[in-house]
């Protein structure tokens, strides 16, 4: 079964390596799409314009290019002069599956985020965040240690699908969790403490998701195989792989891994097809 990738960066043509900045396009990227037995991408827009990628207007370029292979998340600027309820109307009509990833580097309890969630969840479209521990430090919307504004969210919008990403996200899968902005945007190592507030968070409650993505999302799964895989099993219908690729030369191991366990018997086929693909098309449809 092939797998649909949940987080992708990718251009709608070809730009020059420069520095570090090596991007791939939507048409070049899709040879090694195969190879790694990706059928199809969900691509993060990153602004509602003023580049030449990342932006909304590029990821649908890429789409209408290959409609089969990709689809689109759309971004939401905090200065734009519509509401911004009309302007996740136009890009859900436009063919935007959800929104993400979201990397406002502002409080989660910000008057804007409110104004997104509230707009999202009448439209139900969901949201994948990345997460920073601190406002100016990394991009990305911000929480404290322990995630309470996250909790908070999920309260107040309980029809609201949320995504949870990046270090600041996931290091808290286990308890010994660390509180320093700069050890709380590494990822996670060594054996899960049973009690972290991810997976507290994923039992109360049922509008938090995981995108896997990175080496932070992989991190946290891979890094205790025992409670990894007992943590895939238990929250399996929400749960979604994704590698957060930009070009063909990055290598994330969860999808590897993933055939690994599933071969060997460790991870359930029924856990596993959900979370490689059909979690994907029974939430955006793909």
């Amino acid at each position: 079964m092939k797998k649909i990738d949940l987080h992708l960066h990718l251009t709608p043509f070809q730009l020059p390596k420069l520095g570090k900045m090596n991007l791939t396009s939507g048409k070049n990227m899709l040879p090694h799409l195969e190879e790694l037995g990706i059928e199809k991408g969900v691509l993060m827009s990153s602004s509602e314009g003023g580049l030449p990628f990342g932006t909304n207007k590029a990821n649908r370029k890429i789409c209408q290019q290959f409609p089969d292979r990709y689809a689109w998340m759309c971004a939401v600027d905090p200065k734009g002069k519509e509401p911004v309820y009309d302007r996740l109307a136009r890009f859900k009509s436009q063919g935007a599956i959800g929104i993400g990833e979201l990397t406002v580097n502002r409080r989660l309890d910000d008057p804007f985020f409110r104004e997104l969630f509230a707009a999202a969840e009448k439209l139900n479209m969901p949201v994948t965040i990345h997460m920073s521990p601190e406002v100016g430090y990394s991009y990305g919307v911000v929480d404290d240690p322990g995630l309470p504004l996250l909790e908070q969210v999920l309260k107040t919008y309980p029809n609201l699908m949320i995504l949870g990403h990046s270090q600041t996200f996931w290091i808290e899968m286990s308890a010994d969790a660390p509180k320093e902005k700069e050890a709380r945007n590494q990822w996670g190592d060594g054996p899960v403490i049973p009690g972290g507030r991810v997976p507290e968070l994923f039992e109360k409650y049922p509008n938090l998701y995981g995108d896997l993505s990175a080496n932070s999302g992989s991190r946290a799964i891979m890094r205790d195989e025992k409670f990894g895989l007992a943590f895939l099993e238990r929250y399996a219908d929400r749960l979604f792989f994704a590698t957060d690729m930009v070009n063909r030369d990055m290598v994330f191991p969860l999808g590897a891994w993933l055939d690994e366990k599933v071969a060997s018997g460790d991870l359930s086929r029924e856990t596993y097809e959900k979370i490689i693909r059909t979690n994907a098309q029974r939430i955006f449809g793909l």
